[in-house]
């Protein structure tokens, strides 16, 4: 993708072999229309596009010859007026029905260069194909987008900024990575190979790393990590990203569920429900590539991203249902439930993030089950205080991704009291409201424990139903792993640059 080049410009190109114009196609009282557009098209306005399998309906798309051996794609983009997330989603659909084309020049309607760039983001979102590393080659292996494209050309008369098209560019690499790192399998993409390529590949940009291992890990009693991975043969890491530039003002700070694999347990999952756990991780895979975006594009603002790694594996040594740990602020919980595992590490990454007292945390999980019955697959659940949500839904309404604010009932608490710790990690024969009691189990490690401490703004992001797509591609969603969050937590950083 770097080295697909951008541009957006009120010149028409001219027509050659290899190169596509992509133009929409709507309803309008029950015919067929192109919507506006600038390249010459009356020859096709003599023609019965719906005769000719011509339709409006999303993902749809008809090719016709254009000038000089170039391709005219028409593209369907429903019936109603096309914002800037419809425009995302038409250019992502545009260039994944366009394999193999070397150059795209979309002849959309922009009213302003925000929608310039929507269609641009929407181009390299779409443009993702993962190439699934070889067993054998134990990490070798190169996940990567499809490479066909050597340029995107947005017709516009509205003047867009290089730094937009450049964040654009940013953002589709990054959402890219998230989705490479969670396809991997799960034999390659473990605790410590984990923080290894964040090591790796955090040293192109100016964040610090810092990795904690077991013994680090004890001494900073990290008790949640540390329990959930105590079953597996392969050990827990912490990983800490800090960014921190001279000019910023405020502080956000990311943590991440990283369950590299969650099999469950001694609490063990049921055979079908262990496949697609690898994608447990994806609440790390995105906090990380985040703060490298926020980075890349330089934005005034610290950032702390917390990584909580481990394996969930049942064994010998794997933590009990009973069992009491102590989390890093200090609170002791009796696990009832060892497929409830995702809550205790991020309840060590939040006390850790709530002793820097940043202006805000955001924690980003796919935590329960109970989220995509509730949701579904393309809304996210969102909770935390007013505060933090409100920032969230506003920055997830820029960046066209769906949330869906949840509450957090206070008398929900007491259905997390046990006789021998402060809390418990689930109440065992309920399916009430699963995805309240995750979070209103997260609340209780967020902020200071020190009396009379300010509040700690705080929201919190399940995205259990949409961190995986198990369908078929749709706009800018591939099957598999989707990257979902990751622009909502760069547009918050933005707003907290300004």
């Amino acid at each position: 993708m770097t080295n697909i080049k951008l541009s957006a410009t009120a010149k028409i190109p001219t027509g050659k072999p290899g190169r596509v114009f992509v133009i929409g196609v709507t309803t309008q009282d029950s015919k067929l229309v192109l919507l506006p557009h600038r390249l010459e098209t009356a020859a096709l306005h003599e023609l019965d596009l719906s005769a000719l399998g011509v339709s409006s309906k999303l993902e749809s798309i008809s090719r016709f010859p254009g000038p000089d051996g170039s391709v005219l794609a028409l593209i369907g983009a429903g019936v109603e007026e096309l914002d800037e997330d419809s425009l995302r989603e038409v250019a992502a659909s545009a260039v994944r029905k366009l394999d193999g084309a070397k150059e795209i020049v979309f002849d959309l309607p922009t009213d302003d260069d925000r929608d310039a760039v929507s269609v641009l983001e929407g181009a390299l979102l779409g443009n993702y194909k993962y190439a699934s590393a070889v067993p054998n080659d134990l990490g070798k292996g190169k996940p990567s987008v499809k490479q066909s494209i050597t340029s995107i050309t947005v017709l516009t008369d509205k003047k867009v900024s290089s730094g937009a098209i450049e964040r654009s560019r940013v953002l589709a690499q990054s959402v890219h990575r998230v989705r490479d790192l969670v396809n991997t399998p799960p034999n390659l993409l473990f605790p410590g190979s984990f923080a290894d390529i964040v090591g790796k590949e955090a040293k192109a940009f100016d964040v610090t790393v810092t990795v904690l291992e077991e013994k680090a890990l004890k001494a900073g009693r990290f008790g949640g990590i540390l329990a959930v991975g105590q079953g597996s043969s392969r050990p827990p890491r912490l990983v800490k990203i800090e960014y921190a530039p001279k000019k910023s003002k405020q502080h956000l700070a990311l943590v991440g569920k990283g369950i590299t694999f969650d099999t469950g347990g001694i609490s063990i999952k049921p055979a079908a429900s262990m496949v697609g756990m690898k994608y447990d991780m994806t609440g790390a895979a995105t906090v990380y590539q985040a703060i490298l975006a926020i980075a890349a594009l330089k934005l005034p603002v610290k950032v702390t991203s917390y990584l909580c790694l481990a394996e969930n594996m049942p064994s010998g040594t794997a933590i009990r249902p009973n069992d009491v740990i102590q989390i890093r602020n200090g609170k002791t919980v009796e696990v009832l439930n060892t497929d409830a595992e995702g809550r205790l590490v991020l309840a060590d990454g939040l006390s850790a993030a709530s002793e820097l007292n940043p202006d805000l945390i955001i924690d980003v999980a796919t935590l329960t089950g109970a989220a995509r019955v509730a949701l579904g697959d393309r809304y996210s659940a969102l909770m935390g205080t007013s505060d933090a949500v409100s920032a969230v839904e506003a920055a997830a309404f820029d960046s066209g991704e769906l949330v869906w604010h949840m509450p957090l009932p206070a008398e929900m608490r007491e259905r997390l009291n046990t006789d021998v710790a402060d809390i418990a990690n689930a109440k065992i024969g309920s399916t009430a409201g699963g995805m309240l009691l995750a979070g209103v189990f997260l609340r209780e490690f967020v902020g200071s424990t020190k009396p009379g401490a300010k509040p700690q703004a705080w929201a919190h992001l399940d995205i259990a139903g949409t961190a995986n797509n198990e369908g078929a591609a749709y706009g800018y969603t591939p099957k598999g792993a989707t990257g979902v969050a990751l622009r909502t937590l760069v547009t918050v950083a933005e707003g907290m640059s300004r």
